[in-house]
């Protein structure tokens, strides 16, 4: 099919959104004198300016500034631009404007990028160091068209070494229809935030006492990622591939062996570095860092055996876990972590499998998201640029090899009948990369998988299989991870089913309700049963009324709730409630044990009787 292009920028609303930066930031310092400004850019739903506040800010005073903001478009105050000499840009930045935190941005963008010329916004009595684009003047913006929503720390360019500022988020849209629209939309969608979500029904938790972006999985949890494991092995297994496990740490030579350290060591914990047992006081050390990534331990397993043709496609596949320090300010839930477990894969293939295998894995992500009534997502294909000026550091420099990859990578494509969107420029330093993005509830794009093709590194570990000609050839290799990471990917199924799981997936598939305590020996054989036939299944043998503990079922949003009284311990049967259904049902006890069987072992969402 038709490749689609990515869609333009709506310009016209980008001046908007950049523009009403500016404005806050002039309502801010007018109503806050003294208050000293850092970056202020539109984003995908609005703008945002970041400040250094001579007070602390609380919400109630959004309202304040939305009226002083409405007083500045109202007066029409015309943009203009201007450009400045270097010095005497920073003399007017340091001495009149009293921006320290513009002034250190204006010299990283001399000494680093060369400008020597720096450009500024004046609207009204407000002058910002800005490239633009603004609209004409402020009453082109909608009066009624955005809306100052929340506040937030943010450390100055992201580094928690930096200065904590005041971060005011403000929603701008074309029309109060758009933006009304979009508010109700925000507000459903907070209602299924994983972060909320995740403390209400006791799935994860982030303790300072063990460090930032390290979930610990509370029961509730690690049965989710018991579930997905499990799930995994079984398609996996299947599909023909074959479980490795791998450490944790690792010396740092296989990382330079691999090209990670130059391009991603920022992005890594610092090594450990320790003296060997047996080489003596002062003699060589050893850096090992916590694995970032698990590719370079699937490349060792290959070498660690010879390999013919005969044994290709050979595919290792583990939930490994790897370490990446996030700068603080990036952090978010279990979204962006430190600590993380990967679905993840390296499928080592001849030029000539190289594009049914990798058909095979992006069919084996579309039987996945099948499985989870995934649908609203597209695939995004990351080629190389072979005009970047800095792709020499940026990707393997190999113009050939990126030619052939990037040609079965598409082909792989278009035979399957997929629809994507082509990103030039987003490649992986090593070969085309495919990304399934999904749209959340709250209308955001998300990356949830990514299937990548390596035609450079296996060459740079020496891997080779002798080929039927008797010579020796190095492989191709399929990096894939359909699930993600179990923190990315429970974060998503949490908002997608609103913390309310198939029978399946759910942690407590099953809560027993006796009607009264006279029933609880009836509760114990059920749970007793279910146990047997590995059901997640608790007995409510609290002390609150049978309605309270119906309500306490649907808060937890256990998917099926049995109440068990007289009738039911004479019958042999239970009264089972389905969460979501308003309809209870009699079974037999036998029949209910049977369905509840099957229903889990096929995985469905039962969504009705």
């Amino acid at each position: 099919m038709p490749v689609i292009e990515e869609k333009p920028q709506d310009e016209k609303l980008f001046r908007i959104r950049h523009s009403l930066a500016h404005v806050m930031a002039q309502a801010v310092q007018t109503l806050y004198p003294g208050t000293k400004l850092g970056f202020g850019p539109a984003i995908d739903d609005g703008f945002y300016y970041d400040f250094i506040l001579p007070k602390p800010l609380s919400d109630a005073e959004l309202p304040a500034i939305e009226g002083k903001m409405r007083e500045i478009i109202a007066a029409a105050q015309t943009f203009s631009h201007e450009d400045l000499p270097l010095d005497a840009a920073l003399t007017r930045i340091e001495g009149q404007m009293g921006e320290p935190f513009k002034a250190e941005y204006a010299r990283e963008l001399a000494n680093k990028k060369g400008h020597r010329e720096i450009s500024f916004y004046t609207n009204g009595g407000f002058v910002d160091m800005c490239e633009g684009p603004h609209v004409s003047k402020t009453s082109d913006i909608p009066a009624d068209a955005f809306k100052l929503h929340s506040l937030a720390g943010a450390y100055w360019r992201g580094d928690e070494r930096n200065a904590m500022m005041t971060r005011i988020y403000g929603y701008a849209f074309n029309t109060k229809a758009e933006l009304d629209e979009y508010v109700t939309a925000v507000e459903q969608a907070r209602q299924r935030d994983h972060r909320k979500l995740g403390a209400e029904l006791r799935i994860y938790a982030i303790r300072d006492e063990i460090g930032k972006g390290l979930p610990l999985w509370l029961p509730n949890g690690a049965a989710i990622r018991h579930e997905l494991e499990k799930l995994a092995h079984e398609m996996e297994f299947r599909a023909g591939y074959k479980k490795v496990a791998t450490p944790h740490i690792t010396k740092r030579g296989i990382y330079e062996t691999s090209g990670h350290i130059p391009l991603y060591e920022d992005g890594m914990y610092p090594p450990m570095v320790l003296e060997e047992e047996g080489r003596g006081a002062g003699g060589p050390e050893e850096a090992y860092y916590l694995k970032p990534m698990n590719c370079p331990h699937h490349h060792m397993v290959f070498a660690s055996e010879k390999h013919s043709y005969r044994d290709l496609p050979l595919r290792y596949t583990e939930y490994g876990s790897v370490y990446r320090f996030e700068r603080a300010g990036a952090l978010q839930g279990l979204t962006r972590v430190r600590g993380m477990t990967m679905n993840d894969a390296h499928i080592y293939v001849t030029p000539e499998q190289l594009k049914e295998e990798f058909q095979a894995v992006m069919q084996l992500h579309e039987r996945y998201y099948s499985l989870f009534g995934l649908t609203n997502y597209f695939m995004r294909l990351s080629l190389w640029d072979p005009a970047d000026p800095k792709r020499g550091s940026k990707y393997v420099d190999d113009p050939e090899n990126w030619a052939l990859s990037e040609r079965l990578v598409t082909e792989a494509l278009e035979e399957m009948g997929a629809n994507y969107k082509l990103s030039p420029g987003e490649a992986a330093f090593y070969g085309p990369k495919v990304d399934f993005q999904f749209v959340t509830v709250t209308g955001r794009e998300f990356t949830l998988s990514t299937n990548q093709l390596d035609f450079a590194v296996p060459s740079r570990f020496g891997l080779a299989y002798t080929d039927k000609d008797g010579k020796e050839k190095t492989p191709y290799c399929i990096h894939r991870a359909p699930m993600g990471t179990h923190e990315r990917f429970i974060a998503f199924l949490i908002e997608h089913f609103g913390g309310a799981f198939p029978t399946w997936l759910a942690p407590v598939q099953v809560v027993i309700i006796p009607v009264s305590d006279k029933f609880l020996a009836y509760g114990k054989k059920i749970e007793a049963l279910l146990r047997e036939d590995l059901v997640r299944v608790e007995l409510d043998t609290s002390s609150a009324t049978m309605g309270k503990k119906i309500q306490e079922g649907a808060t937890r949003k256990v998917p099926i709730l049995l109440v068990v009284g007289g009738k039911e311990e004479t019958e042999q049967t239970v009264t089972v409630r389905r969460y979501g259904i308003k309809e209870q049902k009699a079974m037999p006890l036998a029949g209910f044990v049977e369905m509840l069987s099957q229903e889990i072992k096929e995985r469905r969402h039962v969504k009705s009787w």
